[in-house]
């Protein structure tokens, strides 16, 4: 009989389940059985969902605290977003800043993007994913965990509609390098930085309370926002 063999699935986060507050309790109990999603629910119609035809779609992987997620939705009330975050108090606070900025455009996962992306979002829907500050897995050995691989990103392209933005961000040196490289590399996808390099912060993505302190520490972050092509052309 030939032997199976079970491979541990690489991720790229750690569960690090931390003790909810009162208020993120209490936000999870009020909001979360109307703006909760769950991947077992199978693909989204964004109609339904969001009780509007014809929306643009933004998709945010790893919305943390939620802070600057809530704030990018409250700014764009004529756009549908999607949450993702394997963290509960992390929803628990977005849950929470989406009652006091009245941002109801939201719908939030407290599961694995990788899950959500293959089994709830159909191909060709979204036309923004956002990817900001993911975990940099700093040691050289862990960079296979970092989320941002060939495979990924072409699962991403899969997901946006033509013309569709992948934007990412990061404060790590070493990872915007990966990224870019990384996404120079794959087909069917067009740089939107002049010189096909970073991009300024767009007025649009809010600076994170890090990022302020990083400013005062003199770190950089780097933005790379790529679109998709209509042809399977690469970035030469």
């Amino acid at each position: 009989m030939t032997e199976q063999k079970h491979l541990r699935k690489i991720r790229s986060f750690v569960l690090r389940e931390g003790r909810m507050t009162v208020g993120q309790t209490k936000a999870m109990e009020a909001y979360w059985p109307k703006y909760g999603l769950q991947v077992g629910d199978g693909l989204i119609d964004y109609a339904e969902t969001f009780g509007r035809n014809d929306s643009p779609t933004v998709l945010e992987i790893g919305f943390g605290m939620g802070k600057s997620f809530v704030e990018m939705a409250a700014a764009a009330p004529e756009s549908n977003f999607i949450g993702i975050e394997v963290h509960r108090p992390g929803v628990g606070s977005c849950l929470n800043r989406m009652e006091q900025l009245d941002a109801w455009n939201i719908r939030i996962y407290n599961h694995d993007a990788i899950e959500i992306l293959d089994q709830c979002i159909a191909d060709n829907s979204l036309d923004t994913v956002q990817l900001f500050f993911p975990d940099p897995w700093p040691k050289k050995k862990h960079h296979k965990r970092r989320i941002v691989q060939a495979e990924f990103v072409q699962k991403i392209r899969t997901k946006l509609k033509d013309g569709g933005q992948f934007h990412m961000a990061t404060d790590w040196e070493n990872y915007a390098e990966h990224m870019l490289e990384i996404m120079q590399a794959a087909e069917g996808w067009q740089n939107q930085a002049a010189d096909n390099g970073y991009i300024p912060r767009p007025e649009h993505r809010p600076l994170t309370k890090f990022e302020l302190r990083g400013q005062k520490l003199g770190h950089g972050v780097w933005d790379l926002i790529f679109v998709k092509t209509t042809n399977r052309q690469s970035n030469d």
